[in-house]
């Protein structure tokens, strides 16, 4: 299956660039390109995309507000954001208005590649530069809570958790571990399992809330 995505942001040169990156992948078909939010939404129905790569400032309709009434509308529609701003506010905007990810325009090629075929499979995306911006926001750890005691890590668990908690990706930590990347993968899979969440960002705000790990270890 091909993934359909529009290009939404307000600089034709970027649009025209990011175009080139994503076609230079036979899983992903750019069907479009919008120049701010309302051009945007004025072309989602004849068109219906699996995924918005978003930009957020941007004029008429920014792309918090866009990402809004994307999801308002078509709620199968993923948005994955693409900005060069990293400020707390437009993060915590952009994921509470539903945002899958929010990736910065440094992010290589390859990687955004991935990240948007992973977002169109339920992934979730944060550039490892905003993580810890992420976590600073998350509310204090639930340490009462009896649902945290019954969650048993191992310690290698234990230290994955923490290390993604920094904002590692996974190559950062098999080397970190002297460890493969497969056998990260496999730990990562053993412990999204007992948190019962399905991706990084939701094991790392899982285990803040259940003081698993602690912002000064961060």
């Amino acid at each position: 299956m091909t993934a359909r995505v529009i290009i939404c942001d307000d600089q034709e040169i970027v649009r025209q660039g990011l175009r080139t990156i994503l076609d230079a992948d036979t899983r992903i078909k750019v069907i479009g390109t919008a120049c701010d939010g309302e051009d945007l939404l004025s072309q989602l129905k004849e068109l219906e995309p699996d995924l918005v790569l978003m930009d957020l400032k941007m004029p008429v309709m920014d792309g918090v507000v866009a990402t809004k009434q994307v999801l308002q509308h078509y709620p199968k529609i993923k948005v994955l954001v693409l900005t060069t701003y990293d400020d707390e506010s437009w993060i915590l905007d952009a994921l509470r208005s539903g945002a899958s990810g929010y990736l910065l325009k440094d992010t290589p090629g390859s990687d955004l590649r991935e990240a948007i075929i992973e977002t169109i499979n339920g992934k979730h995306y944060l550039d490892p530069g905003i993580a810890g911006k992420v976590i600073d926001s998350v509310s204090q750890p639930i340490q009462s809570s009896s649902e945290a005691h019954h969650i048993e890590l191992s310690d290698r668990e234990q230290e994955l958790l923490e290390l993604m908690a920094q904002g590692l990706s996974n190559t950062d930590i098999a080397r970190t571990l002297y460890l493969s990347e497969g056998t990260i993968r496999n730990y990562a899979s053993n412990l999204f399992g007992k948190l019962g969440v399905s991706d990084r960002t939701q094991a790392v705000i899982s285990a803040l809330r259940y003081g698993l790990v602690k912002l000064n270890r961060l």
